[in-house]
């Protein structure tokens, strides 16, 4: 018998209340995104308050200034990402059910559709009050790896977007008909669990180096830097977490068991690799940009 591991006795829910006839619950993914966002805002303040971190040690906004910029940020995660889902990954199921484009708390939310919403939420937030972008950009940057790292233990939780099967030592047997449906295997379905590989890779390893780069390496002083790092880093973790992941069920087809979204002869990329490439792109192109900076 192989060695792997029980999914551990976990509830996606911390508790749950019934009031008027109707269950209301607290999720551990809705208190990871509360979680994030507060963790964001100290890391932020704390930076805005550190004059030496930036170029001619002037913050690029005051603290009073970030607590706007929090609501517009807020905004931007909630529906950049939940259009994002819709348009990225089931376009049709919503387009014939419209009204379920509503029902966020079902689940369905797409990282990179949240990043878009941010970055529209910031543009038109540092327009607005001129402040400057690419500064306003690197302090959010390097607040987003603790949201993701908590974001990705929910998903465990959940037991929820579940890596491919796998015999590994690690590999985990998670719950659910959809987890154990492995063709060609025989007894239970053990799985990568990709969650905690993006955890280790989006959340630990990304986060410490911008911390490393901003608080080690004046990374601030250089605007773009730290944008640039998060921006490929992210592109890159994500990219190859997917040769692990299991693609979404839309795009697994009989003809297509790895589930790529786009593909020639069997050889191709999955629909968050495609994502990803463009992030690694612009990502690379700040760093370059930034390097004729000073550091």
């Amino acid at each position: 018998m192989q060695a792997v591991l029980n999914f551990p006795d976990l509830s996606p829910e911390l508790f749950s209340i019934s009031l008027f006839g109707m269950e209301f619950a607290l999720r551990w993914y809705a208190l990871a995104y509360i979680a994030g966002i507060l963790i964001a805002w100290r890391m932020a303040l704390a930076a805005l308050r550190r004059p030496a971190l930036w170029p001619d040690e002037t913050p690029p906004m005051t603290a009073q200034r970030l607590e706007d910029l929090l609501t517009w940020i807020i905004i931007g995660v909630i529906l950049g990402g939940r259009l994002g889902f819709v348009l990225f990954y089931q376009p049709a199921y919503y387009l014939q059910n419209p009204v379920e484009i509503l029902k966020v708390w079902q689940g369905g939310m797409s990282f990179h559709g949240g990043l878009l919403g941010v970055v529209l939420a910031a543009l038109f937030f540092a327009r607005r009050h001129a402040i400057p972008v690419l500064p306003l950009a690197d302090l959010v940057a390097h607040t987003v790896p603790p949201g993701l790292f908590l974001g990705r233990l929910a998903n465990f939780v959940n037991a929820e977007l579940w890596g491919r099967p796998s015999d590994l030592p690690w590999a985990v047997i998670f719950p659910g008909a959809a987890a154990q449906s492995c063709p060609d295997v025989v007894g239970l379905c053990a799985r990568h669990p990709s969650q905690l590989y993006e955890a280790a890779l989006e959340g630990l390893l990304l986060g410490g180096l911008l911390l490393w780069m901003v608080y080690r390496r004046g990374a601030f002083r250089a605007p773009g830097r730290v944008l640039g790092a998060f921006l490929a880093g992210y592109g890159a973790s994500r990219f190859v977490v997917e040769f692990f992941r299991q693609p979404d069920a839309q795009f697994v087809t009989p003809d297509n068991p790895l589930g790529l979204a786009w593909h020639v002869g069997g050889y191709g990329l999955t629909m968050g690799q495609l994502l990803s490439l463009p992030m690694i792109a612009l990502g690379l192109f700040f760093l370059l940009r930034a390097r004729r900076g000073p550091a």
